[in-house]
């Protein structure tokens, strides 16, 4: 099967090449080599692949960044999005767009299903929920909604607090933003579990959630590192530029009804990774 990945220097684009190229042929595109918001390159570019499936990993993920470059999110997170359904309808590709937890505005207290309504309160979910929309009347797509991502490429929450970790200094992490970490290795292999059901919009994450205080405490602790160095602080205190969800925690119905089993726990994923990276 001929599988086409944008966004490919990401955590998620560079996981799931890992992962498909033991069994399938890859495009690997970066955003040197494919410009989503250029209409007329990127369909050159897809028509030239002829792939069976696009997996749309590429997108503008700089949550307070897309609070000042509010045009670049539309563009990239939504028109772009635009553009790759449309240039998969002229070679019968299904299209995956990975869209994000910020769809929502935080208000819920237990998990939110596919059928919730979004409520994006960031620039950043905003466009996202744009993406999605688009993706799903042009291309009869499928939409999957992940949360709080880490890999091992690029950056990520988990690599910050482990280098601080090794400074062994405190650190203050907000306490009243509940969500579920996860691990793109797991994110991975669930989208091509997706591969052969059907369309629509499906939450992919890690199973249980925390506060990010309560993962940065636990990341310390895997890693060996002093968990009482790492204290509680709130929101407000933070003063990030973009609303955040206070909680965003997704349930993941989608993929039961489709026979998918849910991801492991949260605790478990993050053991491996940190494993992974110690020794790497």
């Amino acid at each position: 099967m001929e599988i086409l990945i944008t966004g490919a220097h990401g955590q998620l684009g560079t996981a799931l090449e890992r992962r498909l190229c033991q069994t399938h042929s890859i495009v690997s595109l970066s955003k040197n080599d494919l410009d989503i918001t250029n209409k007329e390159k990127a369909e050159k570019i897809i028509l030239h692949f002829k792939p069976e499936i696009i997996i749309h990993a590429a997108a503008f993920t700089e949550v307070d960044q897309c609070e000042i470059n509010i045009h670049k999110a539309f563009d990239v997170n939504g028109l772009g999005a635009l553009n790759i359904a449309q240039a998969a309808n002229k070679v019968k590709a299904r299209m995956f767009y990975i869209s994000s937890d910020y769809v929502f505005d935080g208000s819920k207290h237990s998990p939110y299903n596919e059928e919730d309504t979004p409520n994006p309160q960031s620039i950043y979910g905003m466009s996202k929920w744009v993406g999605e929309k688009l993706v799903l009347k042009n291309n009869n797509g499928t939409v999957i909604r992940t949360s709080w991502l880490y890999g091992l490429d690029g950056k990520n929450f988990v690599k910050t607090i482990l280098n601080m970790a090794k400074k062994n200094t405190e650190i203050k992490v907000v306490n009243d933003q509940i969500g579920s970490p996860t691990y793109v290795k797991d994110l991975a292999e669930t989208i091509i579990h997706l591969f052969d059901k059907k369309n629509g919009i499906y939450h992919v994450s890690n199973t249980g959630s925390c506060s990010w205080y309560e993962f940065a405490k636990t990341i310390f602790e895997l890693a060996g590192f002093n968990p009482n160095l790492v204290l509680p602080t709130t929101t407000e205190h933070y003063e990030a530029l973009a609303p955040r969800p206070r909680y965003s925690v997704l349930g993941h119905k989608a993929l039961l009804r489709e026979d998918i089993k849910a991801l492991r726990p949260w605790k478990e994923a993050l053991n491996e990774f940190i494993q992974e990276v110690t020794y790497k």
